[in-house]
This record gives C-alpha cells, structure tokens and sequence, in this order.
C-alpha cells in the first residue's frame, strides 16, 4: 500500500514539474527577442527598409540603433527622423565609429533636421553603446548588423566577453552564388569593406548566422506586392519611399551630372514607381527570429584578406541561410509586415 502511494506521489510530483517547465517554456517563447541593430544606412537603400521591417516585427525589442560606416553621424540623423516620423523614439541611437564626413545619398531626406531635436537618447560613442547594451542585459542578446563591421569588431576589441553574452545575424558574404544569383562567388560588399573587421567578427566565440548572396541578393519587390507598400503611405511607407526617392534621384545625379532637374525627377519616378532594388538587409531581420523559409547549412567559414567568404575546415562553423525554400512566401510576409 505504502509502494502504491509513494508511486502516485512521484506520478503528481512529475506531472506537476512537467507542467511548471512547460510553462516556463511558454513563457520565454512568449518573450520579446532583445536586439541591437547595427546599419551602413544610407549607402544602400535596403538597410531602410530593412529598418522598417525590424521596427514592424513584434517579435523584437529594440535595444539600441546604431551607424556604421562612414559620416555615422549624418546617418545617425536619417535613423534619428524615421524613428520620430514613426513615434520610436524610446529606442536609443549609437554613432559608430566614424571614417570621414562625406554627404551620403538619403541627405535630401534630412535637409533641416538636427540630429539634436530628437526626443530619445543619443550616444556619442555608439560602439560603447553595443557594449553597455550587451554586458548589462539579463539576458542574451541578439546583434543583427547589415553592413561593414568597424562597430562589431570594435566592441569586440574593447570587450571580447560580448561574445559570451549575445549572438550575431548578418547579412554577409557569398558562399556558393554570387551577386545576381551568378554562379561564381563575389567579394560581397559588407565582407570586403572591411575584410579585417568581418575576420575578426567571425572568428569570435559566439553563434553566428548569416544570409549570405546566396539568399539574399535574389530580394526584390515588383509588381502588385511593391504597389502594396507602395501605395500604402502610412508613415512608416511613406517615410520609406521618400527615402527611397531621395536615394535614387541622388544616384543618378552622381551617375550623370548632365541631367537636369526634371530629367532627374522623371527617371527617379520611372523606378520608385515600379519595383523596389534588392532588398539584402530584410533578410538579415527575418532570420533573428525564423529559419522557416530558407534552408540552414552549417558550414565552416573563413574569411579571407580579400573579402571572400571560403568553405574552409580552418574556418568557424557557421549557420549559413543558402537557398530559399519559398522566396515567395518571404516576399509576401515582408509586405505584409511592413503594410499591416
């Protein structure tokens, strides 16, 4: 009798522990991922609507912003206005490390904003920023960067033991397809910038994932799905498409100096009008919180001094996003985010 007894006591005491670790486990699902989101804003255009797309997901909690690469002040200014356009100002911006003070294409966007009149923090020393942010959480963080990685490989400089604390999704590299789906591996953009920057990012002691070209250099929106967000203009798609304006009437402008203003604004329409440029960066923020639409490989990676990113047994095991399972259904759940 005394055998039976203790055997339904131990039966009650599983099932209750059972159900205190499965709500437990609900509960963290539940959580919002904390993250801090490092961008070359304004030197392509997909790291704003990259940024759109990271401030429409629900699923995050957005630490900190910071800049990279370049005059990350001025682009400190472009994040600083499409968070006030959007009624974001609880999150705090970081200005990263800065290499000149050349006039970036989304300026026209911000012509008469101070980067002073917004409501929100502002950090000086945004690489210290990414560090406090990290070593004071409680819990682990997540460091989505989209660009070149002065900032990331800094704070690793000063403070390796953020590794320990965070995770890193990027978009970078080429493992088997290059830029435009070829068939032959690029030097990608935001690995060869600053090759020693990315060998140092990649080589540190936490988990890494990455959308390399294989992905995500085959987004884009055309058609009835870039016409939704297009036409949506809530402030977060017309902040977006303004950007995108500014940002494709200065290219031309640089690429020839001979068109007028009104050859300008006409060839400017001709592609804002129609489809949107590669959306790299989107894919980066889709793969902080879901792998469900791409197929995952582990691989090891090795970055080398030219910018390559190498299947090399030297080099870190890597989560690498290298085909879509359906790039359709991505590109109708980016637009659905960003118009909902």
């Amino acid at each position: 009798m005394r055998g039976a007894k203790a055997l339904i006591i131990t039966i009650l005491v599983a099932i209750l522990f059972l159900a205190i670790l499965s709500g437990a486990s609900a509960s963290r699902q539940g959580r919002k991922i904390p993250v801090i989101f490092d961008t070359d804003i304004c030197d392509d255009i997909d790291d704003t609507w990259a940024l759109a797309l990271l401030l429409q997901s629900p699923e995050f909690d957005v630490k900190l912003i910071t800049t990279a690469v370049r005059n990350t002040p001025s682009k400190a200014a472009v994040v600083a206005k499409f968070l006030q356009t959007v009624g974001r100002t609880d999150i705090p911006i970081g200005i990263g490390v800065q290499q000149g003070e050349a006039v970036h294409r989304q300026q026209a966007w911000i012509e008469g904003y101070e980067l002073s009149s917004y409501p929100g923090t502002i950090h000086r020393d945004g690489v210290q920023a990414i560090i406090d942010t990290i070593m004071k959480s409680r819990e682990p963080m997540v460091l989505i960067a989209v660009g070149p990685l002065p900032n990331v490989a800094a704070a690793l400089q000063r403070e390796p033991r953020i590794a320990e604390k965070a995770s890193f999704v990027g978009m970078h590299g080429s493992v088997r397809l290059g830029y435009g789906g070829s068939e032959k591996i690029s030097a990608e953009y935001n690995v060869v910038a600053f090759a020693k920057a990315a060998q140092k990012v990649f080589t540190a002691p936490w988990d890494i994932t990455i959308t390399p070209l294989d992905t995500c250099g085959l987004v884009h929106l055309k058609g009835q799905k870039y016409q939704k967000v297009f036409k949506k203009n809530s402030p977060l798609t017309a902040a977006l498409i303004e950007n995108y304006r500014a940002w494709q009437k200065e290219g031309l402008r640089r690429s020839d100096k001979n068109l007028s203003e009104a050859e300008l604004n006409e060839r400017t329409d001709q592609t804002i009008n129609s489809r949107s440029s590669t959306l790299f960066d989107t894919v980066a923020i889709y793969l902080a919180m879901s792998t469900e639409l791409v197929e995952m490989e582990e691989l090891p990676i090795r970055v080398t001094d030219d910018g390559y990113t190498k299947i090399d047994d030297s080099g870190k095991v890597i989560k690498c996003a290298t085909a879509w399972k359906d790039l359709g259904a991505f590109e109708d759940y980016l637009v659905d985010r960003l118009t909902k």
